[in-house]
């Protein structure tokens, strides 16, 4: 018997039985960290798997001791690559039990068996998507050849013209009620698309109107028809009936076709155009898209009302004989000053796009009489707002021999003259009643509000005046103060009829602007503003005293020398005159009701935008 000396310790014991195990664990079952492999192969089964669902990854393990697996499912998916191998397979999976060292056991009975229900659940879902997959394959497949054998089927049917009817006139859309029980030919773009089983209703347009016109019999069973889409064009021949009573069709009648053809196909799924937007899509989205924006019937309708009224203002304006001529775009002097200038390079000059034609329309009175101009101007600033471009079409007009309230009675002339004709159009009047319902022509005469009791109203009505700092705290408005367009909006809609603002101090204004008799640090000048916009137009008297504006210059401090040519209106023969400039985007934004000028414009340009 072993002395109690010779008796190994408790701590001995155990050392030597741990020894025991790991070496019979090495030995009969091979454990290998390089037989694990890497994750993802299907390499030959391990003897062992190791998981510590602490710090191990299913994603970036491999299954060894310095790189397990978190789950024991992962790790017996790489045990059992695919749902035929055989899953009842024997394997050794040690889970790291201790947060300070590694301590594998082998995982729990229920923990493997949990593991395995996880494994056979997952095969049987692939197996099943699978399944969905080939049933999926299989179908698009037979869709495709059912597709094919279809389009074979079509491409054999040509259609022909048939000669023995009566000649088929070609008709603008807008024209066709003229012809009225004829057979006409009318081209275009496919507008609106519904396919039925017998029969392919279309509505056509070509820019002057939209056609309702039907397909039938073998012109819905051709290769063109089946690629018939939104915004193909084509042409179609047919008898123009009138629509029965009690149905309603664009212009009052229907197209019944009898033959057709295929001009220019359009895509169809993710590049097709209802595809892209539509007319309740973002503002900045259609914008960019505005090529095809303007397809939608609310952009075209804005354009057409826009047609209507520059011929409108043209024929007011001939009608009261002032002419139009077209002033130069580059200049080298500026009118509203320099800070909002577009600067160029020309040829080794330094010169601007024009922000106003008015110094020159004011050259025209001498030879020309009264003048006015349609012509675009620049504004380099750097405004966001609703109702600024930095690109805009400007109306403008210079008068000889008025006074202050002759300026304000043609404005007013103009505006209410020009309102009318587009409403008694009996197009542009129709679309300004769709996109503006309830619209009516301004009363007259417009009211007529001083500066000054314009600063009184804002004061009763709490309008407070912003610093362009907006640290600075909002206050009473004083005179002086340059009214913001948000407070000069506020109270245009209060006030709800269109104004003449008038009489603003001579520091807000221009260096040409004539100043009141007895009233020197205010000007005879005058902004229209119409509820919903603000303002429309800015005008003035202008100096005729040739001293006056070499003072104005001085003012200013702009020098004299490049307007010598302007000045030279004052040298040779002066007079009374005066003149204005109206922002056309900003009228149509008024008459039909637009929340911005940008969509009054055929491609608006504004600060960061110049596209397309």
């Amino acid at each position: 018997m072993a002395t109690e000396a010779q008796q190994p310790t408790m701590m001995e014991q155990t050392k030597q039985t741990i020894a025991e195990l790991s070496a019979k664990v090495a030995d009969t079952l091979n454990v290998s960290e390089t037989a694990a492999g890497e994750k993802g192969k299907d390499a030959p089964s391990r003897d062992a798997i190791y998981v510590d669902e602490k710090t191990g990854s299913d994603e970036t393990g491999n299954g060894s001791s310095t790189a397990p697996f978190q789950t024991p499912f992962h790790a017996l998916l790489t045990s059992f690559p695919s749902a035929e191998v055989e899953i009842n397979r024997p394997v050794l999976v040690l889970k790291n039990d201790s947060t300070e060292r590694n301590d594998w056991q082998p995982i729990s009975g229920a923990a493997m068996k949990k593991a395995k229900k996880s494994l056979d659940a997952h095969w049987k879902k692939v197996k099943k998507a699978e399944q969905g997959r080939e049933a999926a394959e299989k179908e698009t497949k037979e869709k495709a050849e059912r597709e094919q054998k279809k389009r074979e089927e079509a491409a054999k049917i040509v259609l022909v013209e048939d000669s023995t009817k009566p000649r088929a006139e070609k008709v603008k859309i807008g024209q066709l009620e003229a012809h009225r029980g004829s057979r006409v030919r009318v081209f275009g773009w496919v507008h609106r698309l519904r396919v039925q089983s017998q029969m392919t209703f279309i509505t056509l347009r070509d820019g002057t109107g939209y056609l309702q016109l039907v397909l039938s019999g073998d012109l819905i069973k051709t290769l063109d028809a089946l690629d018939l889409v939104t915004e193909c064009t084509i042409e179609v021949t047919g008898d123009l009936k009138e629509v029965p009573e009690g149905k309603t069709a664009p212009g009052g009648h229907e197209l019944v076709a009898d033959w057709w053809r295929m001009i220019g196909k359009a895509p169809t799924g993710v590049d097709a155009y209802a595809s892209l937007f539509n007319e309740k899509s973002d503002l900045s989205v259609r914008q960019n898209l505005r090529h095809l924006d303007l397809r939608a019937e609310t952009p075209a309708a804005i354009m057409k009302v826009r047609a209507a009224v520059l011929s409108a203002f043209r024929a007011v304006y001939s009608k009261h004989t002032v002419m139009e001529v077209t002033p130069p775009c580059i200049v080298q002097t500026s009118v509203e000053g320099g800070a909002s200038l577009f600067k160029f390079n020309y040829y080794g000059q330094e010169a601007y796009l024009t922000q106003s034609s008015q110094l020159y329309l004011e050259t025209c009175l001498p030879s020309l009489g009264d003048v006015f101009c349609v012509q675009e101007s620049f504004r380099a600033e750097n405004s966001h707002t609703r109702r600024h471009l930095a690109e805009y079409t400007h109306l403008e007009a210079e008068l000889a021999f008025i006074d202050f309230k002759d300026l304000m009675d043609h404005i007013e002339t103009m505006i209410c003259e020009v309102v009318d004709m587009v409403l008694a159009d009996p197009i542009a009047g129709k679309l300004v009643q769709e996109l503006n319902p309830g619209f009516k022509a301004p009363a007259r005469p417009f009211k007529r509000l001083d500066y000054k009791d314009a600063i009184a109203f804002l004061n009763e009505h709490d309008i407070l005046f912003q610093d362009d700092d907006p640290a600075v705290p909002p206050r009473p408005h004083q005179i002086g103060d340059d009214i913001a367009e948000a407070a000069e909006r506020k109270m245009t809609d209060m006030l709800n009829v269109p104004i003449f603002l008038m009489n603003f101090p001579k520091h807000l204004k221009s260096f040409y602007m004539k100043k009141i008799e007895g009233d020197e640090e205010f000007t005879e000048s005058v902004d229209v503003l119409m509820p919903n916009v603000g303002e429309i137009v800015g005008g003035s008297m202008r100096i005729s005293d040739i001293d006056e504006l070499m003072e104005g210059y001085k003012r200013e401090g702009i020098p004299a020398d490049p307007y010598y040519w302007f000045t030279d209106q004052r040298k040779y023969g002066t007079s009374e005159h005066g003149g204005y400039g109206l922002g056309v985007e900003r009228f149509l934004a008024w008459l039909t009701n637009r929340w911005t000028v940008r969509e009054c414009q055929l491609y608006g340009r504004w600060p960061g935008h110049a596209a397309p």
